[in-house]
């Protein structure tokens, strides 16, 4: 049996995909409507946490920080069976996820973090992406438990922080992608082009693909070697300033990049690629 602990979006579309094979499930949520909702799919709701891990073997978790992890498992903890693995799909930082592993193992329970990038539907399909780092033998006894609920199941090695940090460097990937977009938007409206057209334009173009050699060439360090020289995007990024600003568009990210750019060419960069903005961070 397992204990299933916060159950928003993504955490009740796992206990629905866990239900739907088979298992049985206790729930437990802060807000108490959520948890018992999942009884009509055949879970079992509880009030109190510490009831709900009750005679489990498994317990997972997707809260919402490190306080909040560490909230709740202290007051389960009253009802935790001996021996119980603890599985953690919250976001948290690299410090917590060390620093919870290590606490728990001295208690004689098994805490192993695994965030993932999965949505809501992959949760229900058993789609995605599950990460996981750490003592390797307690990794190779979780993988049938935590195969079951993902698509794929990456194992980045002994650190402990592993996984909770590309978890993160995963996330500010997709918060800058979006903010990106939303630029892209702006700036497009204000010259009359509209969402559809800019779909129109990346069916046929499609920057993603594009990723993977940008990030070889920043790694290589290789700049001198120039694609799009850094006082050439600079110009272009001038431009797009100028148009937003000339059609009242908001535009988040573009400004920063510039400043950047702005502070490399000051050091002598202007003839090299663009990407050597990242110089600093490889």
């Amino acid at each position: 049996m397992k204990a299933f602990l916060g159950t928003g979006l993504l955490g009740s579309n796992f206990v629905k995909a866990m239900l739907q094979k088979g298992e049985q499930v206790q729930v437990w949520n802060r807000t108490a409507a959520k948890a018992q909702a999942l009884e009509a799919d055949g879970a079992k709701a509880f009030a109190a946490v510490s009831d709900a891990v009750k005679g489990a073997e498994a317990i997972h978790l997707t809260l919402k920080d490190d306080a909040t992890v560490n909230e709740i498992l202290e007051k389960a903890s009253a009802g935790f069976a001996p021996g119980v693995v603890i599985y953690d799909h919250t976001t948290t930082s690299v410090e917590g996820a060390i620093e919870r592993t290590a606490y728990w193992k001295a208690k004689g329970y098994t805490y192993l973090h695994a965030p993932v990038f999965m949505g809501p539907p992959n949760a229900l399909e058993s789609t995605g992406f599950m990460l996981v780092s750490g003592d390797q033998a307690v990794i190779a006894r979780a993988e049938a438990e935590l195969s079951k609920m993902t698509g794929k199941l990456i194992n980045l090695g002994a650190d402990e922080g592993k996984a909770a940090g590309m978890k993160l460097t995963g996330n500010l990937f997709l918060l800058t992608l979006t903010a990106g977009i939303s630029d892209t938007l702006a700036l497009a409206k204000g010259l009359g082009i509209s969402g559809q057209e800019l779909m129109g334009l990346f069916d046929s173009w499609n920057p993603a693909a594009v990723m993977p050699a940008r990030l070889k060439k920043i790694i290589s360090g290789k700049f001198d070697q120039a694609s799009w020289e850094l006082n050439m995007a600079r110009k272009d990024a001038g431009l797009m300033i100028a148009e937003a600003q000339k059609n009242n568009s908001h535009l988040t990210v573009v400004p920063a990049i510039a400043d950047e750019m702005d502070r490399w060419i000051e050091k002598g960069y202007g003839s090299s690629d663009w990407s050597v903005i990242a110089k600093d961070n490889i």
